[in-house]
């Protein structure tokens, strides 16, 4: 079945399925697809092979989202979302105080072009009203191409979410813990595009880990780095930065990125505390030529380096045990020797 015009849905109740429909070249403001409706909500129901595209008013700063997730257990799965041109992220896990557990799998989102302010975001879970608060929600097996709409491709802004097993193609942003802790990013390919600022993943506060995750041809710098450590607020508010702490970067391989790792980024007269108690282990690194393997935005004594490999003309900061220096190349079919 095709939709068009300013048609929308909303499932709520249990173990529901919806599947089939495509949503064509309308213009609905609001939430077209809602896993609710009013205050009852849905559990364990799911999306699947539905299509968005294109769907969009006119005016990009009405504010739209096209999948908004409330309720518990439910999945998005086989589903494209592509042409989405307005104000408001694409998908959105909303909150309470009980953990979601959702599962958004096997999805394509599509072109989306730069929004020109923040609010562009292709998912997000959570907001920083929320930013204590575990949503358990595991993103996988997704391919992001040609998302440009912000800085922030995925924004997370809860507690305990998994990233895994995405690849992001030729995006204009980064993967970014922007609130929350304890989630964890793994197993992603993130591949660059021309003349794109394309990143990797953007850190923000406390217990995350990042490993196993392959980058290639990066263009962004700072937040957009392929791994970035930012710097952030003393008693930041909830809203803000807060520290980056107890944080793993392990196992990752990035190649030819134009700034591998940023630590300290976004230093300023508000940003003054750097990375603390936080390890960059075991990671496998060949610099882009002219350019360094580091860029150190605050002198930190706070990360501990170990079992480093890389290969470029310049670490970037002073020598330090964990970092060794070895010429690494890459054969055609893309083993490492």
């Amino acid at each position: 079945m095709v939709l068009t015009g300013t048609s929308t849905l909303d499932i709520a109740g249990k173990y529901l399925k919806v599947e089939g429909f495509k949503f064509m070249g309308g213009n609905a403001s609001g939430s077209l697809i809602e896993f609710r409706q009013g205050s009852k909500l849905a559990h364990h129901c799911r999306l699947t092979n539905v299509t968005i595209k294109d769907y969009s008013p006119a005016d990009k700063s009405v504010d739209s989202k096209w999948v908004s997730l409330y309720g518990t257990f439910n999945r998005v799965d086989h589903c494209s979302f592509s042409g989405k041109t307005n104000l408001g992220t694409t998908l959105v896990v909303w909150m309470d105080e009980i953990p979601d557990n959702h599962l958004i799998d096997h999805n394509y989102f599509g072109v989306r072009p730069e929004l020109g302010m923040n609010g562009g975001e292709t998912i997000r879970i959570g907001t920083s009203a929320w930013v204590e608060y575990s949503s358990n929600t595991v993103v996988e097996y997704n391919l992001f191409e040609e998302c440009d709409g912000e800085v922030e491709i995925i924004s997370n802004k809860s507690v305990g979410n998994h990233y895994r097993f995405n690849t992001f193609n030729n995006c204009n942003g980064s993967l970014t813990l922007r609130h929350g802790s304890y989630c964890k990013v793994y197993g992603n390919f993130f591949f660059g595009g021309v003349n794109k600022y394309s990143g990797g993943v953007r850190i923000v506060g406390e217990g995350h880990e990042v490993y196993n995750n392959y980058m290639q041809d990066l263009n962004g710098s700072s937040y957009r780095a392929a791994i970035c450590l930012i710097n952030s607020i003393p008693d930041s508010p909830v809203s803000g930065y807060y520290q980056v702490k107890n944080v793993k970067v392990g196992f990752n391989t990035i190649i030819n990125c134009k700034q591998p790792i940023a630590i300290g980024a976004g230093k300023d007269d508000s940003k003054t505390l750097h990375p603390v108690d936080s390890y960059i282990v075991n990671n496998l690194i060949k610099a882009r030529t002219g350019y360094s393997v580091i860029e150190d935005y605050d002198i930190t004594t706070g990360i501990i380096w170990d079992g480093n490999i890389f290969d470029g003309e310049e670490l970037g900061i002073s020598q330090v045990s964990g970092m060794t220096n070895a010429e690494i190349e890459v054969d055609d079919s893309g083993t490492f020797y």
